[in-house]
């Protein structure tokens, strides 16, 4: 059979072939409109890239800047603790004399009560400056914060155990100002 008589043979065919060609191109813009909208989506997503890339950038920043922030008070706090062990390690040669006054002995109560107020008062001070004294006899070595200058053998003493102190040792915290030197027992 021939093409012109299976179309003379299905009628139902013609009227909906008849009825496809009617419609007119403008009512079926099923081509046009994926086209159309093609470029609004690119358009869209770069919109949204843009925003999340400037979301990103905001977050690091403000990272940064609080990273910044925290480091810079870090640092102030160290310089402050510096500048005090500093400013108190300079004091120290004045502390080791008015020890070395109030050892000797001396006739005069007056001078000796003086001295001794004066010492009692400097203490305050360091004290309040939160300054520790350390190294005394009987105390456990450690070389981290005792100069030990001699070693002697005894029995009475343990092994590592400070046996005289030459001069004290002094601390803010745990960051050590002055080692106090030592003679260590073996």
């Amino acid at each position: 059979m021939s093409k012109k008589d299976k179309e003379k043979k299905n009628p139902e065919a013609e009227e909906a072939q008849a009825a496809v060609e009617a419609v007119p191109a403008e009512e079926t813009p099923a081509e046009e409109t994926p086209a159309a909208e093609a470029p609004q989506e690119t358009e869209l997503e770069q919109a949204q890239k843009a925003l999340a890339a400037k979301q990103d950038q905001y977050l690091r920043l403000a990272a940064e800047y609080d990273n910044f922030r925290k480091r810079s008070i870090k640092e102030k706090d160290a310089r402050y603790a510096d500048a005090k062990a500093d400013t108190v390690a300079k004091f120290l040669p004045v502390y080791d004399n008015l020890e070395r006054a109030l050892a000797n002995e001396t006739s005069d109560e007056a001078y000796k009560k003086g001295v001794e107020l004066i010492m009692i008062e400097l203490k305050k001070i360091m004290a309040g400056l939160g300054v520790e004294e350390f190294g005394e006899k009987g105390d456990p070595f450690d070389p981290n914060a005792h100069n030990a200058v001699m070693h002697i053998e005894s029995e009475e003493l343990g092994e590592n155990v400070i046996a005289q102190v030459f001069q004290k040792g002094f601390r803010i915290g745990e960051k050590v100002i002055r080692h106090a030197v030592v003679q260590v027992a073996n």
